[in-house]
C-alpha cells in the first residue's frame, strides 16, 4: 500500500520523448535534454554508488508525427486520471520541448535507479512507482520543478459486476501470455515469478503490465483507459483481447527480426556519423555493417546491446586514416636535442641519422630505437625530444609489470570486461596513426605464464614486416602500426628474449661525468626547480663550485635524479628564508647567494666522499671497475687475507658462481708461478699454500657480484698478499684472465671509466683490446685525468699495478695461439 506515501509534494520533473512510464515497471532512456541533464549531474555528484534513492517526476510530451511508428521501443501506459481529460498534444517537432505546456498533464513519479554518464547526456534507469498530476510549475531553471498530487489507482468495486468480468478476463489474457512465453523457453524462474504477479496482482497493475507488452501507438497508449468505465466491459475486453492476442503471435517474430526504428535512432544516427567520419578501413567497414546490424535488432534492455555499442564506438574512436605531418627539418631536429638535452652525442648523431633515412625515403620500416641506459640519464625525455622534434604526438607505455599477454593485444569480445591492447589504447588517446610511442622499460616486461606471454606478444608490434596488420583480440579488425615511432627504453637488455631484442638497435646511454651533471643543472635542474618552488632567477644563485659539490658529496648516480632532489632541497630552504623576510619587509636583508657551507647546513653532512682517497695502502687490498645491472659502473673493493690452515679458499659477499670462478682462476695462476713471483723459495715447493687458509672479500655485502671482469685485479690481490707489496687506492683494473695468465676484453668500459673518475681513480689497467672502447668512447674530459696501461697478459697487469716494479724472477712467454680451421 501507500507506495506514494513516500513521493514528495514537490518532484523535479524529467521531459520524456514517446515514451510512458508505469507504476511498477522499469524503464530505460538516453536523454540530452540541457535542463534534464543538469538535473541528473547534480544528482549523479551527490552519491557514492551510482544506484540512488532520488525520486523524480517523468512527464511524456508528443512525439513528432515524422517519426511516429508503433515499433516505438519504449514502454507505455494510460496516465490520466479517472474523470480528467488528458492533454491535447502541441504539434511539435524537433528533438527537445520548448515550454512547459508541451508536457502532458499527468505522469509517473519514478525511483532513479541507476545513471550513467555518456559522451552526450545520460542513460537512466528508473522504476515507475505512482501516477502524479501536475498541479503546477514551480521552476523552469536550471531545470524543472513542480507541485505533484500522487494517486492509486481505485479498487474495482465488488458490486459492479462488468469491471469484474473485465478484471477476470485481464487475468485469462496474462495466463495466455504466460503459455507463449513457455512456448518461446523463457527461463523457469521468470514464469514463475510472472505467474505469481498474475494470480496475485490487482486489476490496475496487471493492466499495467499487459498494455506495455501490446504493440500501440504513443497516441493510443496515452489514450487508453481501461481502468474506466467509458467503455464497456465487453468493448474493453474486444479491444484489449484484439490487441494483445495479435501481439503475442509476433512475439516471436520481432525477437528475431526488429527494425531500424527499435532502438534509439539520434543516439544510433551519431554513432553511424562518428563510424564514417572515423575513415574506415574495408576490412573494418565489414565488421561495422555486420555489427551494427546486430544492434539494431537488440532491444537496449539487453545486456549485449551495451556491449556491442561500445565495441562500435571503440571502432570510431581508432584513427583509421588520420595522420600529423611530420616537421622533417634536420636542423630544427638537431637543435631541439641540443636544447632539451647536453652531452650524449654518440645517441644525437644516431638520431639524426635516423631522421635524416626518414626524410629521404619517406619510411619508417627499419630497426626499433632501443635506449639502454641506467636509471635518470634522460631516456624517456630524449623520447619526447624526438616527438617534439618530428612534429608528431607523443605517448608513453609503462611495461613495467606487464604480466598479460592480453595488456598487449587486448582481451576477446567473449570475456567480460574486455578491453582493447595497450597499443590500441594508445592509438585511441592521441587520435592519430602516426604517433610516437615510448615503450618504456620494455627489459621489466612479463614473460611467459598462465596468462601468455606478453613479451611475445611484442614482437608483432615491434617488427616491420608484421605490425601494418597487427591483430587486437577486442578490435578483431587488423591495425596498421607501420606509421608509429616505436623508441624502447630498458636498464639492461640481458632479461630482454633475444627475438625482441634482434628487433630493436640498442642505443646505449652511459652515466654522466660531474663536469656533464653540473652543466645539465645549471641548464635544466636548477631553472626546472626554481620555477617549481615559486621563486625567480634572481632568488637564488648557485656557483659552479657549489653544485661540483653537492653532486660529489651527496649523490652517487649514474644519472641525476637525486642530483635534482638535492637541489630542490635548497631551493626549499631558500624559499622558506625568502618567505620569512618577505613577510617581516625586510627583502633587502635577502642573500640569493647559496655557500658550501648553505649547503652543509641545509643538507647535512655529505653523504658520500672519495672512498679510493681515503683509503691507505695495504697488501692484499686492490680496487677493480664494475658494471651494475642498471648499466652504470662503479669501484669494487677486493680484499685478500691469509691464516693458518689447510690450503681453503672462502669467497664472501654474496658472489655469483663466475666470479667465485674467477677467484680460483686466480689462485691457480699465482701457486703455478708462486717461484717465478719470489713467494715459495722453491719451484717444487707445495706446503706453503697447504698451511694456510685464503680468505676473499667484496665489500658491500648486501649487493650481488658476478662475471668475469674482476680476473686480474683478483690475481694481483693474491700477489699483493703473499708478496707484501702495496697497490696504490687510486690504481684501479679490469679485465678477465685464463689460467695462461693471458688479460682477456670485458664489456661497459665506457660506464667504468665514468665510474673511476667519480671516484677519483688516477691509473686504469685494462685489456689492450679494449683501447679502442676508450679511444672511441670516453669523454676527452675524463680521459685527461687518467692514466689508462694496456695489458696483455698478467705480468703485464702486475707491473702496472706496483707502479712499473718487476717483481718476478723470470717472466716466461706467454702467446695466445689462435686456432684455424
Amino acid at each position: 500500500m501507500n507506495a506514494f506515501h513516500s513521493i514528495p509534494n514537490i518532484l523535479p520533473i524529467v521531459p520524456i520523448k514517446n515514451i510512458v512510464l508505469l507504476p511498477g515497471l522499469i524503464l530505460r532512456f538516453h536523454t540530452s535534454q540541457k535542463d534534464t541533464v543538469q538535473l541528473l549531474q547534480k544528482i549523479y555528484k551527490a552519491v557514492d554508488s551510482k544506484e540512488t534513492k532520488y525520486i523524480v517526476g517523468c512527464v511524456p510530451f508528443p512525439r513528432s508525427t515524422s517519426t511516429t511508428n508503433k515499433n516505438s521501443i519504449a514502454s507505455t501506459a494510460p496516465l490520466t486520471h479517472p474523470g480528467s481529460k488528458p492533454s491535447s498534444p502541441k504539434k511539435k517537432t524537433g528533438e527537445h520541448f520548448d515550454q512547459t505546456s508541451d508536457l502532458h498533464e499527468y505522469g509517473c513519479a519514478a525511483r532513479i535507479v541507476r545513471l550513467e554518464s555518456t559522451s552526450t547526456g545520460f542513460m537512466a534507469v528508473v522504476e515507475g512507482i505512482a501516477r502524479i498530476r501536475i498541479e503546477r510549475y514551480i521552476f523552469e531553471r536550471p531545470y524543472l520543478e513542480a507541485e505533484v498530487t500522487a494517486f492509486l489507482e481505485p479498487a474495482i468495486p465488488k458490486d459492479d459486476q462488468e469491471l469484474q468480468e473485465l478484471a477476470g478476463s485481464l487475468k485469462s489474457t496474462g495466463r495466455e501470455l504466460l503459455a507463449v512465453l513457455k512456448d518461446l523457453k523463457v527461463p523457469l524462474p521468470v514464469l514463475v515469478q510472472l505467474q505469481k504477479f498474475i494470480d496475485n496482482a490487482p486489476a490496475g497493475s496487471l493492466a499495467d503490465l499487459l498494455v506495455n507488452t501490446i504493440e500501440l501507438t504513443y497516441e493510443e497508449k496515452l489514450m487508453l483507459k481501461i481502468s474506466q468505465k467509458t467503455h464497456s466491459a465487453v468493448e474493453g475486453k474486444k479491444y484489449l483481447g484484439f490487441y494483445l492476442r495479435n501481439q503475442l503471435n509476433s512475439i516471436k517474430d520481432e525477437l528475431s527480426d526488429r527494425d531500424d526504428s527499435s532502438i534509439d535512432d539520434d543516439d544510433v544516427t551519431d554513432l553511424i556519423k562518428r563510424l564514417q567520419a572515423s575513415g574506415l578501413t574495408a576490412e573494418a567497414e565489414k565488421v561495422v555493417q555486420r555489427e551494427l546490424k546486430r544492434l539494431k535488432r537488440m532491444h537496449p534492455t539487453q545486456a549485449e546491446y551495451q556491449i556491442v555499442r561500445t565495441y562500435l564506438e571503440t571502432l570510431s574512436e581508432i584513427p583509421w586514416s588520420k595522420c600529423t605531418t611530420d616537421v622533417l627539418e634536420i636542423n630544427k631536429a638537431r637543435q631541439q636535442l641540443e636544447d632539451d638535452h647536453y652531452g650524449l652525442t654518440t645517441v644525437k648523431k644516431r638520431v639524426l641519422e635516423y631522421l635524416a633515412v626518414l626524410k629521404l625515403k619517406d619510411d619508417i620500416r627499419g630497426p626499433i630505437l632501443c635506449l639502454q641506459g641506467p636509471p635518470g640519464v634522460g631516456k624517456t625525455s630524449l623520447g619526447k625530444s624526438i616527438a617534439s622534434a618530428l612534429g608528431r604526438k607523443f605517448h608513453r607505455i609503462s611495461l613495467g609489470g606487464v604480466r598479460d599477454e592480453a595488456e598487449i593485444r587486448g582481451h576477446r569480445r567473449t570475456y567480460i570486461g574486455a578491453m582493447p591492447g595497450l597499443i590500441a589504447q594508445g592509438l585511441r588517446r592521441v587520435g592519430v596513426k602516426n604517433p610516437v610511442f615510448l615503450l618504456d622499460e620494455i627489459d621489466k616486461v612479463g614473460h611467459l605464464s598462465n596468462h601468455g606471454d606478453p613479451s611475445a606478444a611484442l614482437l608483432e608490434v615491434l617488427d616491420p614486416e608484421q605490425n601494418n596488420t597487427f591483430n587486437d583480440h577486442y578490435l578483431n579488425v587488423p591495425l596498421d602500426l607501420s606509421k608509429v615511432l616505436f623508441i624502447a627504453t630498458a636498464n639492461q637488455i640481458d632479461s630482454i628474449p633475444l627475438p625482441l631484442l634482434d628487433r630493436m638497435e640498442i642505443i646505449s646511454i652511459p652515466g654522466y661525468t660531474f663536469d656533464e651533471k653540473i652543466h645539465i643543472a645549471k641548464r635544466h635542474l636548477l631553472p626546472k626547480q626554481i620555477v617549481s618552488h615559486g621563486l625567480s632567477p634572481n632568488d637564488i644563485k648557485i656557483s659552479d663550485g657549489v653544485l661540483l659539490k653537492i653532486a660529489v658529496g651527496y649523490t652517487r648516480e649514474a644519472g641525476v635524479r637525486n642530483l635534482e632532489r638535492e637541489i630542490a632541497s635548497v631551493c626549499r630552504a631558500k624559499a622558506v628564508k625568502y618567505a620569512d623576510v618577505k613577510d617581516n619587509g625586510e627583502t633587502h636583508a635577502y642573500n640569493p647567494e647559496v655557500t658550501a657551507e648553505d649547503v652543509e647546513s641545509i643538507l647535512g653532512v655529505e653523504k658520500f666522499d672519495i672512498e679510493v682517497a681515503e683509503r691507505a695502502a695495504k697488501p692484499g687490498v686492490v680496487t677493480g671497475l664494475t658494471w651494475t645491472a642498471y648499466g652504470s659502473g662503479g669501484i669494487l673493493f677486493i680484499e685478500a687475507t691469509q691464516m693458518p690452515g689447510k690450503g681453503n679458499i672462502q669467497l664472501t659477499g654474496k658472489l655469483g658462481d663466475v666470479i667465485k670462478e674467477s677467484a680460483q682462476i686466480a689462485l691457480s695462476w699465482v701457486r703455478a708461478h708462486s717461484f717465478q713471483l719470489g713467494i715459495t723459495t722453491a719451484a717444487n715447493e707445495s706446503s706453503f699454500f697447504f698451511e694456510r687458509d685464503i680468505h676473499i672479500h667484496f665489500p658491500a655485502g648486501a649487493v650481488g657480484k658476478d662475471g668475469p671482469s674482476a680476473g686480474i685485479a683478483l690475481t694481483t690481490a693474491l700477489v699483493s698478499l703473499f708478496t707484501h707489496r702495496y697497490v696504490p687506492p687510486t690504481t684501479a683494473m679490469t679485465g678477465e684472465t685464463t689460467l695462461r695468465g693471458l688479460v682477456l676484453p670485458v664489456g661497459g668500459i665506457k660506464e667504468k671509466i665514468i665510474a673511476a673518475h667519480r671516484a677519483g681513480i688516477k691509473k686504469v689497467i685494462l685489456p689492450s683490446r679494449n683501447r679502442k672502447d676508450v679511444e672511441g668512447d670516453v669523454p676527452e674530459n675524463v680521459k685527461e685525468g687518467i692514466v689508462f696501461v694496456y695489458a696483455n697478459n698478467i705480468y703485464d697487469v702486475l707491473q702496472a699495478a706496483f707502479d712499473g716494479e718487476k717483481i718476478w724472477t723470470e717472466n716466461p712467454p706467454i702467446v695466445e695461439v689462435e686456432s684455424r680451421l
